[in-house]
This record gives structure tokens, sequence and C-alpha cells, in this order.
């Protein structure tokens, strides 16, 4: 990669890429334009949707106090925080990036609508996000991140898969720490944790958009697409877990145990994704988390040999990271879990549904 002189270590750190770093997605925005979402008479709901979006309950949210300007220098975890904020603030960024491009080409005016308003969500998230960088004295230039980070080419259908589950395992994420700390304030480290409750909202109202999305395209939904649905849920819980098994003084100074956390935001997001996936993962299973176990055991165990140095031990450390995929097959070849009428998800108490055709009428802004 070239260098450039005057880049902070951050925006270097973010622009490095791995299996398991955040990434900025583009796709056939052509073949999205021309996607027919009246063909199976959802337009109304499409448009009620963006009326919620147009509502913008955030809108006063985003607004920093008096506790953000605290001294935050001798905070546990300091440097691990930094990364949690870093990671976070480069996915919502991708999201905005992502969202504003589909503004771009698409012609459908609700369609156009709908994905500048998320853009507008998630750009409001990482702008929160790097202010809180800066007020800890870490640079996070989202410029050029933007320009210089490199983007991987997704098929519609595989962005549809993967932002869905982004979306809402971002909800199941922020909703799980912000409960735990709602009941445990003394391991509150940072006050930016007090606006997960809200701000997780937005990421949970993206979702239902993609899902709206790919129920008026029912074919996304059926037949060899169910290997890939279950392919990405597989993908995303496998991120999640290896990334956070690498962080467990992070959640410790949350008063968390990074395991259990991670398996109640897996059973969560498995059980929301019911709402629209015909098959989830069977998390139920004993088999599926000692599975994942096993690769966070695997990861642990290459990352300290590899640390370590010489021949051996590198070549140690690569067998044990070549079982990590010999897993994760075995995982994927466990029988998928079918949603049915008495286990789909019945929705989020407390959220507006569509209320049916014309009913939707709401103020455009937040009240």
């Amino acid at each position: 990669m070239e260098q450039m002189p005057n880049m902070s270590f951050t925006t270097k750190h973010a622009l490095q890429e791995s299996v398991i770093s955040p990434r900025f997605y583009t796709t056939d925005y052509k073949a999205i334009d021309a996607l027919d979402i009246d063909k199976n008479g959802l337009r109304d709901e499409f448009e009620w949707v963006r009326a919620e979006f147009a509502h913008d309950y955030n809108r006063t949210h985003f607004r920093r106090n008096e506790e953000f300007l605290e001294n935050f220098d001798d905070m546990p975890v300091r440097d691990l925080f930094v990364e949690f904020l870093e990671r976070s603030c480069t996915a919502e960024f991708s999201g905005c990036i992502l969202y504003a491009e589909m503004t771009k080409h698409l012609k459908d005016p609700t369609m156009r609508d709908i994905f500048k308003l998320m853009s507008r969500d998630e750009g409001r998230h990482a702008g929160f996000l790097n202010r809180t960088m800066g007020d800890l004295n870490v640079a996070l230039d989202l410029s050029v991140l933007q320009k210089r980070k490199k983007y991987t080419f997704f098929k519609p259908k595989f962005i549809f898969y993967t932002v869905y589950l982004s979306e809402k395992i971002g909800y199941s994420r922020y909703i799980n720490i912000y409960r735990h700390l709602e009941k445990n304030p003394q391991f509150i480290i940072h006050p930016i944790f007090k606006w997960f409750e809200q701000w997780c909202n937005d990421e949970y109202r993206h979702g239902e958009f993609f899902s709206m999305l790919m129920r008026s395209q029912p074919e996304l939904l059926q037949g060899l697409n169910q290997r890939w649905i279950r392919f990405f849920l597989l993908a995303v819980y496998a991120t999640m877990y290896l990334n956070d098994s690498r962080r467990v003084e992070f959640y410790r100074a949350l008063g968390l145990d990074w395991r259990q956390y991670d398996q109640d935001v897996i059973r969560l997001c498995n059980e929301i994704a019911t709402q629209v996936y015909p098959v989830t993962l069977p998390v139920d299973n004993p088999k599926f988390f000692q599975h994942l176990d096993a690769c966070a055991e695997y990861d642990r165990k290459a990352n300290e040999l590899a640390a370590k140095g010489g021949p051996v031990a590198q070549a140690q450390a690569a067998r044990l990271r070549a079982a990590i995929p010999l897993r994760l097959l075995a995982l994927f070849r466990m029988p998928a879990q079918p949603t049915t009428e008495a286990n789909k998800w019945p929705g989020l108490a407390g959220f507006p549904n569509y209320p049916g055709p014309g009913n939707y009428v709401r103020a455009v802004s937040a009240d």
C-alpha cells in the first residue's frame, strides 16, 4: 500500500484488510435499479418505510453532553475501546457510502429516498463515533478511508443478505450492551454507551427495509439461495465470535463475559432473522457453539505461536488456522432450522408495524 506520511495510525489500521475486518462494498447498481418492487404488491409498504425513515426518530438524539468532555486518559482498556470505536466507525461509514451510491444510481423515487435517508443515519452514527475518537486525541480520516480502502464487489443478493444481517446483528450487539449496562452502571467506562438504545433502533429499522426488499423478490429466499442464506449467517456469526474472542479484556471491563455475550447476540439475531429467512442456523444444538469455541481456541493458540516467531511456531500456527475452516464447514453441514409459524419472529415490541394501505401518514420530522 502506498504510504501517506501524514496518515494517523488509526487511519492506517482501519485501511488494513483481513478476513474479519469491516469491509466497504460495491455492487451492480443497474441490477438493483431494475428490480420490480411492485410485482408482489409491496409498493405501499415501501412507501410506509420511506415515511418512517423520514420521520427521523433520532434527529435530536446524537447530541453530546458534558460527560464527553471528561478526561479519559486513564480509563480502563483505553486502547481496546479506541479499537472498538474505530471498527464501529468504519462499519457505519461503510453503510453510509454504500447507501449514498445507491441513491446516485437508482431511479425509483421511493427506493432512492429510502437509501438517502439510511445514508443520513449511518453518516450520523459514523460522525458521532469519530467525534468521540477525537475527544480521545485519536484521528480517523474518513475521507481517506473512502478514497483508499479496498471495495469488495458483491452481487445484489449478497449485498442484501450481508447488509440485512449486519444491521440486525448491530441491533443485537448494541441492545445487549445497553441492557447490561442499564442494570450495571458501574461498568459504564464511557458515556457513549448510554446512547446505544435509540441508536440500535436505527439499525433495526434499516434491517426491516432489507427484509422487505428480499420479500419483494421471493426468489432470493428459495431453492439454492437458502444455502447462501446459511453461508452468510455463519459468516457473520463466526466473524463476530473470532473478533470478540480476541478482546476478552474489553468485555470484562464492561462486566461481560465475551462468550456469553456473543452467544446471546447470536441467539437474538438468529431469532430476528426468522422474520424473512425460511431457514436459520441451529444455534440451540450444543454442537453449534462447541464448533465456534473450537475455532476461537485455534485462533488464540495460533496467535500465541505466531507471536513467538520461528519456522516451527509459524508452521504450527498455520496448521491451527487451517483447522478453522474445517470446523466452519462442519457447522455449515449441520441441519438448518426451518422457520415455522411457531418460531417466526413476531416483531419488536414498541416498534411501529405496517398499518395497512394508506394508513401511515405521519410528520416528516421528529416530535
